[in-house]
């Protein structure tokens, strides 16, 4: 199996080449090389993440793919984002980096030569099994969708060895070492390294997965810059989405109005939006992933809205406010509103170095365990509720209150559960803290006016050294203070 797509992609619809214009089209084409300063962003920490990766496994090969494309439609490709541990690790994360792999090649009892793979940029003649490419290929041409660097100019953005990816099968052919392949991320190089009878790949391939999420749990200092960058924007998109709700509050489906506003923002300002933009207004807030956002928008009625621009370099924001379309809070919203932002008060002052990581969410579900019994919808006190052997509570407030934050929305995914969820926050750690309820329309244990109300708030923090910063605070956070915000926006 060759890891290489062989012939040319091209549809059903394109027209046919004449030997004239092959010729014609292999002429005459000046230079144009890339300037010789450019660099990946982030290329001065590139060494030393890779430095960890290769201690973590001595003598072992590491094989860390930046993904295929994914088909959406026939022949139309969703737009292309590497994974996020080859964007970590090599500092790419354009576009055009479809089927490209980093190799950590063992050299020597307990290093690695890092050398990357990849597709050089289309050659505009001379090169008959390739001619052609750079105008007649959809997916890979450069007409099509735009340049690539070649060997020579990626080696100068990454500081890698660079080879052609055509060399990466032969690679993988005869005696291997003991390789860890980041599996599920490129079915053809999953297929070339499961071959029959090759030793090269290892039954625990999951454990460079996990090693590689643990590693980015600690964020550096540049990290911290690109993600507070990407919650500057996002805070941004709200405002953007503030200013625009009277539109939105005349369209039929208002929410798709209110997605199209931020995402606007998001691809200005960013690579776009670091996961799906949830609108979700009314009852459609008790939906926890609402992304259909096809509903209209009822100006009695509150909007939630959860959205996060990705810088280019792939960090994403993760921000919830809960906004009163009508610009102002009910008594009803006002008090549901209010135990969300007091158990997310709680949750926020228990972030701290050597604090365990669930301890923000217990303290903030203490708090609407409370909340719930003091309003009469939990019929049991709430040191009951909040046993293990119960949980009722949750019946309002499903789901966890926060997550790591950095190059996946999820961040860290795959790190083991005792340095993760069951692990101790460092300096370092950015988070998000996001309680909310979720009081379902046709719940009969609320009351009529309780029922249909989603609220969440959700913002994210950096741990520091003497307890945690909140990144998001140029957003308003207090019922009062929202609705100030709106009315100076909306003025």
């Amino acid at each position: 199996m060759t890891l290489r797509q062989t012939g040319l992609n091209t549809s059903s619809h394109d027209l046919p080449t004449s030997p004239a214009l092959e010729a014609y089209m292999a002429t005459a084409w000046a230079p144009t090389p890339l300037t010789d300063d450019r660099r990946v962003p982030g290329y001065a920490a590139m060494p030393g993440r890779r430095a960890r990766l290769s201690a973590a496994f001595p003598g072992e090969r590491l094989i860390v793919p930046a993904g295929e494309l994914k088909v959406r439609s026939n022949d139309d490709d969703y737009r292309f984002r590497p994974h996020s541990a080859y964007a970590w690790l090599t500092g790419l994360t354009g576009e055009d980096q479809p089927g490209h792999v980093l190799v950590l090649e063992p050299a020597g009892p307990e290093g690695h030569e890092p050398v990357l793979y990849l597709r050089p940029r289309s050659p505009r003649g001379g090169d008959s099994a390739r001619g052609g490419e750079f105008y007649r290929d959809r997916r890979y041409g450069e007409f099509w969708v735009g340049r690539r660097p070649d060997l020579a100019e990626a080696t100068r953005l990454t500081g890698l060895r660079t080879e052609h990816l055509d060399d990466l099968d032969k690679l993988l052919t005869g005696p291997q070492p003991a390789t860890r392949v980041l599996a599920g991320v490129d079915t053809a190089l999953d297929a070339a390294t499961d071959r029959p009878g090759s030793p090269a790949r290892r039954a625990d391939d999951a454990a460079l997965a996990s090693v590689l999420s643990e590693l980015r749990l600690v964020k550096d200092a540049w990290e911290v810059e690109q993600l507070q960058l990407s919650v500057d924007h996002t805070v941004l998109g709200f405002q953007d989405v503030v200013r625009a709700l009277p539109a939105a509050l005349r369209h039929p489906r208002g929410e798709r109005w209110i997605e199209g506003i931020f995402n606007l923002r998001a691809r200005a300002e960013g690579n776009g939006t670091g996961y799906d933009t949830i609108a979700a207004s009314g009852a459609h807030a008790c939906v926890l992933h609402w992304i259909r956002n096809d509903g209209a928008l009822d100006p009695n009625a509150l909007l939630l809205l959860d959205a996060g621009v990705e810088t280019d370099t792939l960090y994403t924001a993760d921000i919830t406010r809960t906004l009163p379309l009508s610009g102002t809070f009910s008594p009803a919203q006002r008090q549901a509103y209010d135990l969300v932002l007091a158990a997310q008060d709680a949750g926020i002052a228990a972030l701290r170095p050597g604090a365990r990581f669930r301890d923000f969410h217990l303290a903030a579900m203490r708090v609407f365990a409370e909340g719930l019994a003091d309003w009469g919808v939990l019929r049991i006190p709430a040191e009951q509720a909040l046993a293990e052997d119960s949980g009722l509570y949750r019946r309002y407030t499903l789901c966890s209150s926060g997550h790591m934050l950095g190059l996946d929305v999820h961040d860290c995914a795959k790190a083991r559960a005792d340095t993760y969820l069951d692990g101790v926050l460092e300096e370092g750690h950015v988070l998000t803290v996001e309680p909310g309820l979720y009081l379902q329309p046709d719940d009969e244990t609320l009351p009529l006016e309780l029922r249909g109300l989603g609220i969440r708030l959700e913002d994210d923090l950096v741990i520091t050294a003497d307890g945690a910063r909140l990144m998001s605070d140029a957003l308003p956070r207090t019922a009062t203070a929202v609705e100030a915000w709106m009315a100076e926006l909306l003025a």
